[in-house]
């Protein structure tokens, strides 16, 4: 890559050099090699923030699969306000607080929208969607654990505080150094790349906040307390979902380098072995408990390796990728069946494959970090731990008190009326499959 650039640098010094009859020079040479890296990195900066919007998609597709047709419209509507709602809170907020200058190391205070950009300088723009849609990606992991039985208006009020409060300020402590900002997390060495912990366990303890809050779905646990299936209606749907997540993660964590470099190819093979060894796992597993192939438990499978692997991408080797991995496709199994076991309802298992998946990304990034130059391993633990528990403090804590509060003034749950006969009639006034409706009916 290095040497294209170089050659291209050469030749465009050369047209202008022939045109302006000027002598071609040793830094004017640099300086077009410069410029010609710069613009790769903007553009692939912005490609991999594309492909990582495109997840938001993959979201409201794996969540309309794994819940009931009843519920369709609202899953698809929460996921596109997550976004739309998302954009604009970062912009004006959210950004500011995650980036900007700050003398505390726990929030910016200077940026709010964008009032800090630079004519000149349009890496800011490029870096503001990179890091919107990763902002979108942790808000809408709350929605499908809170799936089918929650106000609108209310999660709509959540979705605003997550993306201009919550997860920025716990980005800024680990992130904040990318940009303007500086945070405690970083001063500890702390390792999180592309987001198992900033982005999913944030979004994954929101979540839990939120499931607590708003309570199981009517008929999820018997009386004695034992978890009855409450099957989603379209299992290729939720596969769709899964393909394209797996393609956007691509961006998610080798568009986390936000270079055109040498690095790349590492971190995508990485983001391969891990999801494919933790649907293995999670399938074997499934077959070992179960007796069956549960296709279901197999793509929340895959959802779990890339989430295990986004902290270590970059400085994992891809041995410890497939270990990592596989530890991720075992957990997430044991893991929804203990919030099963602890009445806690989540529809999609969005607790189990980002909260703690993500914590166990995480730690691996720690234990299997890689120092490549001298060629073994250099064990970063404590400030993984330090890293883990203030993101499980902050986020579970200031979500659940934000549920609370919402609660106050617009019940977050909606009343049983509306919850048995479905979201999408009460909330959207619209059958997402009016013909299968009526099939039914006759």
């Amino acid at each position: 890559m290095k040497k294209i650039i170089i050659m291209l640098g050469l030749v465009l010094m050369a047209a202008s050099g022939f045109a302006d009859d000027e002598p071609l020079t040793l830094e004017g040479v640099q300086a077009s090699v410069d410029a010609v890296q710069a613009n790769a990195d903007w553009l692939w900066t912005l490609i991999a923030a594309f492909m990582v919007f495109f997840m938001q998609l993959g979201f409201a597709m794996v969540e309309t699969g794994f819940t009931r047709a009843k519920n369709a419209v609202n899953i698809i509507m929460k996921n596109l306000l997550d976004f739309s709602m998302g954009a604009i809170g970062y912009w004006a907020v959210g950004f500011a607080l995650m980036f900007g200058a700050t003398t505390t190391g726990f929030f910016g205070t200077e940026g709010f929208f964008l009032s800090n950009w630079d004519m000149q300088d349009h890496w800011t723009l490029a870096f503001w969607i990179f890091q919107t849609v990763f902002c979108a990606t942790a808000a809408t992991i709350v929605s499908g654990a809170i799936a089918e039985r929650t106000n609108l208006k209310a999660y709509l009020l959540f979705s605003l505080a997550m993306t201009t409060i919550i997860y920025p300020i716990f980005g800024s402590w680990a992130w904040g150094s990318l940009f303007h900002g500086e945070g405690w997390l970083e001063g500890f060495g702390f390792i999180d790349f592309a987001g198992s912990t900033v982005v999913h366990s944030v979004g994954g303890w929101a979540a839990l906040a939120g499931a607590i809050v708003v309570g199981p779905r009517i008929g999820k646990f018997a009386k004695d307390g034992s978890a009855r299936a409450i099957p989603g209606h379209n299992i290729p749907l939720a596969t769709i979902g899964v393909f394209i997540l797996w393609f956007g993660w691509y961006g998610f964590n080798v568009g986390s380098e936000t270079a055109a470099d040498t690095a790349l190819p590492l971190i995508a093979v990485n983001t391969t072995l891990a999801p494919a060894t933790a649907v293995l796992v999670a399938l074997f597993t499934t077959v070992i408990l179960f007796k069956k192939f549960d296709a279901g438990m197999s793509l929340n499978g895959a959802l779990a390796g890339l989430v295990g692997i986004t902290a270590g991408c970059a400085n994992v080797t891809p041995a410890y990728a497939v270990l990592i991995g596989a530890v991720a496709g075992l957990l997430v199994v044991f893991s929804v069946i203990f919030f099963d076991k602890i009445r806690v309802d989540d529809p999609v298992g969005a607790i189990s494959v980002h909260g703690v998946c993500g914590v166990w990304g995480t730690l691996a990034a720690g234990l299997f970090n890689y120092d490549f130059e001298a060629g073994g391993l250099s064990p970063v633990i404590l400030p993984q731990i330090i890293g883990i528990v203030a993101a499980f403090v902050w986020a579970f804590g200031i979500s659940f008190i934000v549920f609370k509060i919402i609660n106050i003034f617009i019940k977050v749950r909606v009343s049983e009326t509306e919850e048995l006969e479905g979201l999408d009639k009460h909330e959207h006034g619209v059958d997402a499959y009016p013909e299968y409706a009526k099939s039914l009916i006759k």
